[in-house]
């Protein structure tokens, strides 16, 4: 009952602050980029757009609805409110992946590349759920957006330039370890797809556990005192 409301919540600020107009903004932009390119590149391109922008976009998102929380100390009320760190980490992971995956589903289906749906589901939900606790860890200490910004430019480069390289040109096998190809792997439907998704699913919850570890220390220390 608690996280359908935290969720509900989650919803409804995401609506508010137009963070889903900015998703359809984007995702119409897209769609008509795609429909521009000569049709063999099309389903590279699609891929990228997919890994790069619903799935991507929730690592700033995640960031800003933090910062937010934090300035309009929300995280305080939080703190004092039965709600467990790892409901606030799942409700935010759950509320951006889904809207991640629609999105991602929008794109693909417009270019014709959603063979296998169900893959390409868990392909992008993952991916979106372990971009947020990525973003949700390096958000702990970081006080503006412009901070933020710059935080998160390693885990950018290492989370989305092999996966790139490997799409375009280096197909080596061991690269699937790495979760932006796995997510690659299972939205095509080819290659490896059972290690793609453990590897993935592994991944994701590796930094969502580090993600609820790293919210529950910043709950015990909003307002500079621990609680």
């Amino acid at each position: 009952m608690r996280m359908k409301a935290l969720i509900d919540g989650d919803v409804r600020f995401q609506f508010k602050y137009g963070i889903y107009l900015i998703y359809l903004f984007f995702s119409l932009f897209y769609i008509g980029v795609l429909f521009a390119f000569p049709e063999e590149w099309r389903e590279k391109a699609a891929i990228v757009m997919i890994f790069t922008d619903p799935a991507a976009m929730g690592l700033f998102f995640m960031g800003a609805i933090v910062l937010f929380e934090k300035s309009e100390r929300v995280l305080s009320s939080i703190a004092v409110s039965p709600v467990k760190a790892w409901e606030y980490v799942l409700s935010k992971l759950f509320s951006i992946g889904i809207v991640s995956t629609v999105v991602g589903l929008a794109i693909g289906i417009s270019v014709g590349i959603v063979t296998k749906p169900i893959l390409f589901i868990i392909g992008v939900f993952l991916c979106s759920c372990l971009f947020s606790a990525v973003a949700l860890t390096i958000a702990r200490n970081i006080s503006t957006l412009n901070q933020f910004m710059l935080a998160t430019i390693p885990a950018e480069i290492l989370i989305v330039i092999p996966a790139i390289l490997w799409l375009f040109w280096y197909k080596e096998s061991w690269l699937m370890l790495h979760p932006g190809v796995c997510m690659m792997v299972l939205c095509i439907g080819g290659g490896n797809v059972p290690a793609a998704f453990i590897f993935l699913l592994l991944w994701t919850l590796l930094f969502t556990v580090i993600a609820c570890r790293t919210v529950n220390k910043m709950l015990k220390s909003v307002g500079g005192v621990r609680l």
